[in-house]
């Protein structure tokens, strides 16, 4: 996981590879390294010691290369799927990309001509039944069916990964208590309150304009009582 803590502290790119080179040299197997971008999580604006994130892939790619045998991928959170191609393309021999890219998650992960991003995002809790079945039907060869079981997952996961990205947790379990995951809509240090009643409500549409709403009517129980709370039903 990129660390808060060296993002205060560090002061340089070098600072960065002395310790992923320290920590890399010491793990018993290979690990998935995480670049969670600054709209993810402000406190790492800069992570890699540069504040451009061209500049920052290179460092990292520079620390990747060193550490080949000790990586298994990396999964970069930036929201851009310009730039995660872009780093796909120069990564190490062996070395996989992970995307967390919930805007453009359908394109990176079918791939193009030189290769492809596996899966490894945060709206997959939110649509875990369509990636299923989206994913099947890649390995099938069934690309078509991939794309429209994908697509109307697309405009639901932009929504509740919108800025403030950091907010994202609070649409996923929304999402969970609409389904009946869980029986309440309360987070940890009120993070529930962190959206606009507003974007719960096109969250809700979304929802179930991708057919992820999987009892409706009790969804839609739990939506009334959202809005009786804020004075509305």
């Amino acid at each position: 996981m990129a660390s808060r803590a060296l993002a205060a502290c560090a002061r340089s790119p070098e600072d960065y590879g002395r310790v992923y080179d320290r920590i890399l040299s010491q793990v018993k197997a290979p690990v998935i390294i995480h670049w969670l971008g600054e709209m993810f999580d402000p406190a790492l604006a800069g992570y890699w010691g540069k504040s451009a994130h061209d500049a920052a892939m290179d460092v990292c790619l520079d620390i990747l290369r060193r550490n080949a045998a000790k990586v298994d991928g990396i999964k970069i959170s930036l929201l851009d799927q310009d730039k995660e191609v872009a780093m796909r393309r120069r990564l190490p021999v062996g070395v996989r990309m992970y995307t967390g890219d919930d805007f453009n998650f359908a394109e990176l992960i079918e791939g193009d001509a030189e290769a492809h991003s596996d899966a490894l995002l945060g709206i997959f809790d939110a649509i875990a039944p369509a990636a299923s079945a989206a994913l099947s039907a890649l390995a099938a060869g069934d690309r078509g069916a991939y794309h429209e079981l994908l697509a109307p997952t697309v405009p639901l996961s932009r929504h509740i990964f919108c800025a403030p990205t950091r907010f994202y947790k609070t649409g996923v379990v929304f999402m969970a208590w609409l389904n009946g995951h869980q029986d309440h809509f309360v987070m940890v240090g009120g993070q529930q309150s962190a959206r606009h009643l507003r974007h719960f409500a096109e969250l809700f549409r979304l929802a179930d304009a991708a057919g992820l709403l999987a009892d409706p009517e009790q969804a839609c129980r739990r939506m009334k009582q959202l809005l009786a709370v804020h004075g509305l039903a």
